[in-house]
C-alpha cells in the first residue's frame, strides 16, 4: 500500500522484509506443496518476537506496536507476507485476538489466551464457515445450548485456517439470547479436525466437528448479540487480507513488467507494443485504486470511524475484484510459460483467488454495501 510511513515504521517494514526473504523465499513455499503442515511453528514463534501478534493488543495486556497505530503496522506485515506470499497464523490468530481484546472492554476475561497467543506460544483461528454455507457469520447453524457446566456445542465448521494447527478456536454459535462466540480448546472432548483440501499451496484448512463439546461459562467471549465484535474482527480480517493481496499485486506486476522488457518479440521487447502498453497503464491503474481503497479502509479502522464497515466491503468488492484481473493479464503476456508450474505467478494467482473468496466474495459484499446505504 502507499501509505505514509514513519522513520520507525520503515524501519520495521525493513526488517520483516528480510526476515521473509531469509525464511521463506520461493522456493521454501514451493516445498510446502503436498506437506502435512504450512508453517513452522518455531519460525512463528520468531514472528512473534517480532511483534507481529502485539499489534492490536493494548500494553496492558501485553501488545503494543511500532507507531501506536496497530493497525497500521499490522497491514505493513501482512503486506510483506503478500509479497512473498508465505504461510503463518498473521491473519488468523490475530483476527482471534481482535475479538477477544474487543471483548476485554466488556464482562469477558481471557488475559490468559491473549499472552500466549501474542508470545506465539499459542495459534489461534476463527471457526466461522459452515459446509454448504457462504459467508453469514451471524447465522451460524452451529448451537451451543446452556447445560449444567456451561454450554454444550454441536455442528460442524468448514473452512478454518489453520485448523490442524490451531491450539484455540473462536467459534460461532446461536444460543437461545443470540449470535455468541466461544473460545474452545482444539484438544476439547469431542472436538474433531479432518484436513481440507485448499488451492493455495502454503495455507492449509479444515473442517471441525462440535460433537457434544462441553465447555465452561469462561469460554463465552463477550455476551450473546454483541454483533460489534463480530465487525471489528471482519473489519480487522478484510484490511489484512487486502494489504496481503495489495503486497502480491506489486510483486507481480513489477516482474512482468520487467518480463516484458527482456523478451524479445519479432526483433523487438513486448513493452514496446501500444497494445501492451495500454494494458499495463489499465493494470498499473487497477493496481493503484487498489492500494487507495486498501489504506483507505485501514484509516477508517484504525480510527474506529463510522464509516469504516462501508469502506472494508469497498476495498474487498475492489480488490477481490480486481486482484484475479491483473493476475490473469499477466499469465496472458508471460506466454506460455506463465502456466506452468515451473513459474511463480500461480503462487500469486492462487493466493488472490482465495483471499477473493475468504470473509466474503466481491458480490456478497456488493450486497452489504447496498444495505448500508439502504440504512
Amino acid at each position: 500500500m502507499e501509505l505514509e510511513l514513519s522513520s520507525d515504521q520503515r524501519l520495521f517494514r525493513s526488517t520483516t522484509k528480510s526476515f521473509l526473504e531469509k525464511e521463506l523465499p520461493l522456493e521454501r513455499i514451493r516445498q510446502l506443496e503436498g506437506s502435512d503442515t504450512g508453517f513452522d511453528r518455531d519460525w512463528w514463534s520468531r514472528g512473534a518476537e517480532l511483534g507481529w501478534t502485539a499489534m492490536l493488543v493494548p500494553e496492558e495486556l501485553g501488545g503494543g506496536s511500532v507507531s501506536g497505530e496497530g493497525v497500521r503496522d499490522l497491514a505493513i506485515v501482512a503486506e510483506e507476507l503478500g509479497h512473498g506470499v508465505a504461510p503463518g497464523a498473521l491473519l488468523a490468530t490475530n483476527i482471534v485476538l481482535a475479538g477477544l481484546v474487543e471483548a476485554q472492554a466488556g464482562a469477558s476475561d481471557h488475559g490468559e489466551a491473549i499472552e500466549a497467543l501474542v508470545s506465539g506460544e499459542s495459534v489461534a483461528s476463527w471457526a466461522v464457515y459452515e459446509p454448504g454455507d457462504q459467508w453469514a457469520p451471524l447465522q451460524p447453524a452451529l448451537t451451543a445450548k446452556a447445560s449444567s457446566g456451561g454450554y454444550q456445542l454441536n455442528g460442524v465448521k468448514d473452512r478454518v485456517e489453520l485448523a490442524e494447527q490451531a491450539d484455540l478456536l473462536l467459534v460461532t454459535a446461536t444460543t437461545e439470547q443470540g449470535v455468541a462466540q466461544f473460545l474452545v480448546p482444539v484438544s476439547t472432548a469431542g472436538v474433531t479436525v479432518e484436513p481440507q483440501w485448499s488451492l493455495d499451496v502454503a495455507r492449509r484448512f479444515g473442517v471441525v466437528r462440535f460433537d457434544n463439546v462441553e465447555v465452561p461459562v469462561s469460554a463465552l467471549v463477550a455476551s450473546p448479540g454483541e454483533d460489534r465484535v463480530i465487525e471489528r474482527q471482519l473489519q480487522i480480517a478484510l484490511v489484512l487480507q487486502c494489504a496481503e493481496t495489495c503486497g502480491g499485486l506489486e510483486r507481480v506486476f513489477a516482474f512482468t513488467t520487467q518480463w516484458a522488457f527482456d523478451r524479445f518479440s519479432f526483433g523487438r521487447p513486448l513493452a514496446s507494443y501500444q497494445a501492451l502498453k495500454h494494458r499495463f497503464a489499465d493494470m498499473r491503474t487497477w493496481l493503484e485504486a487498489c492500494q487507495a481503497t486498501t489504506q483507505a479502509a485501514v484509516t477508517a479502522v484504525q480510527e474506529r470511524r463510522e464509516d469504516a464497515a462501508e469502506l472494508v466491503s469497498v476495498a474487498k468488492s475492489y480488490v477481490g475484484d480486481r486482484s484475479v484481473q491483473i493476475l490473469q493479464d499477466c499469465v496472458q503476456i508471460h506466454g506460455g510459460i506463465g502456466v506452468t508450474w515451473e513459474h511463480d505467478l500461480h503462487l500469486y494467482l492462487r493466493r488472490a483467488t482465495v483471499n477473493r473468496s475468504l470473509f466474503g466474495t466481491p458480490e456478497d459484499h456488493r450486497r452489504r454495501l447496498a444495505d448500508i446505504a439502504a440504512l
